[in-house]
């Protein structure tokens, strides 16, 4: 990703203590964030801080210090013979726990992570259009985004988060995410019951028809007929 595609890893370069490299990359991700969300409120700020503690723990072991490949050492090591923890490619984890032999830059994890983190910041950014437009207006975010789901931003933060735990698992950041999950959705609640007392009926209408988080397969199957 980003930065990481400049940087290789063989025998002549060190894989882990790149310190300034782990700032770099958590620093252009989170500001990809910002750009892409532009947070405005305490919630914004607290969704941001929750994603950037997430993406700076993410990088802190990828370059910095490998703490999950620390920990696993000696049972993969023993399950996995031909595994290295010192190398870089070792912190991707999935190909060497389910025993395949392969560059792990194209397992299946990996190219799906790249789906998830490319279509989560497009989500938010095409949700923070509408949202930015309807709250100029003083209306309700129906369409875009907001005609699949009622929380597309926070589902973009998800997804980007879920990506990069497919690309690049550790002990942390498996922790943090479905702690941040939780998070999430308070947030949501919370802030549905804000805009429920300032549009009423007509959010409660809107949300009766509209899914939180997961949006329904049939409205995705008739949008795309269209």
């Amino acid at each position: 990703m980003v930065v990481t595609v400049v940087v290789a890893m063989n025998g002549d370069v060190p894989a882990y203590g790149l310190w300034f490299l782990a700032a770099l990359n958590a620093g252009i991700f989170i500001l990809f964030a910002f750009s892409f969300f532009k947070p405005a409120t305490t919630r914004d700020w607290r969704s941001l801080g929750a994603f950037s503690a997430f993406i700076v723990a993410l990088f802190a072991e990828m370059y910095g210090f490998p703490l999950t490949l620390y920990l696993l050492a000696g049972w993969l090591g023993s399950t996995v013979p031909a595994f290295d923890p010192l190398s870089h490619d070792a912190g991707h984890l999935w190909p060497a726990l389910f025993g395949w032999s392969m560059n792990p830059h194209f397992s299946p994890f990996h190219l799906l992570s790249y789906i998830f983190i490319g279509g989560g910041f497009m989500l938010i950014a095409a949700a923070w259009r509408v949202l930015h437009d309807a709250q100029k207006k003083g209306i309700l975010a129906t369409t875009g985004p907001y005609a699949r789901l009622r929380h597309p931003q926070y589902v973009g933060f998800a997804l980007i988060m879920i990506g990069f735990f497919l690309q690049w698992p550790t002990l942390v950041t498996g922790l943090m995410l479905p702690v941040l999950l939780v998070m999430y959705w308070r947030l949501a609640k919370s802030e549905e019951r804000e805009v429920e007392e300032a549009f009423g009926d007509q959010y409660r209408r809107y949300a009766s028809e509209v899914p939180a988080f997961l949006p329904r397969i049939g409205g995705l199957l008739n949008s795309s007929g269209r």
